[in-house]
Order: structure tokens, then sequence, then C-alpha cells
């Protein structure tokens, strides 16, 4: 399995402000919309996600991690030991996904796009 990319996730009150707040400081721009969360990047592809809270899952994750083998991710899980908060779920947006909680209590969403 190999890691392509991490992507901040922030929760936030208010998503057109936090949105506005920073294209405007950082030069970001909207690459995903969804309503309830909006991912940002620059040119180069660094991303931050900022949203009210996960419209399909119990928990909001703290950050997400785009792997090319959500399957083997959670396997590795499973052979951790780790807490699955959200089980593996093909998401209408394209991404298969699963959730596991680290020893500090950090969500960590793991994801494909399938």
């Amino acid at each position: 399995m190999k890691v392509e990319r991490v992507v901040p996730n922030l929760l936030v009150d208010d998503l057109a402000a936090a949105v506005r707040q920073h294209t405007d400081v950082l030069g970001l721009h909207v690459v995903m919309d969804h309503g309830w969360i909006v991912t940002l990047a620059d040119h180069d592809g660094h991303q931050l996600s900022l949203m009210t809270s996960d419209a399909t899952a119990p928990v909001s994750p703290d950050v997400s991690v785009f792997v090319d083998d959500v399957h083997a991710a959670l396997a590795a899980a499973g052979e951790a030991g780790v807490e699955i908060v959200h089980p593996l779920t093909a998401e209408p947006w394209g991404v298969t996904r699963f959730f596991y909680r680290d020893t500090s209590g950090r969500v960590v969403n793991v994801g494909s796009h399938t």
C-alpha cells in the first residue's frame, strides 16, 4: 500500500466564510464542494479541506489519507488493532473509505478513489 496524499480537515462553523478566508489569505481555489465539505488546493496539488461535519459518517475526521489500496490499509488497521469508527464504505462521490481512531483520539479517514 502506498500513501498518495494527506489532507488536513478543519471543522468550521461557517463553511462559506471559511472558504472565503482561506482562498483570500492563502490563494487556494475550490477543487471539490459537496455542500458540507469543501476542498481547496493550490496549483501544485497541496490541499486543505473545510467541513461542518461529515455527512455520511458518525464522526468527523481530523485528517484524510488517500492510499492506492484501501483494502490493504483496512487489513493493516485490523492487524494493528486500532478502533474502526466508520466501516469500509463506497461513497456516492467515488471514494471508498474507512475511519480509525488513533491512540490520541484523532480520527483518520483512509480512502481510495474508486
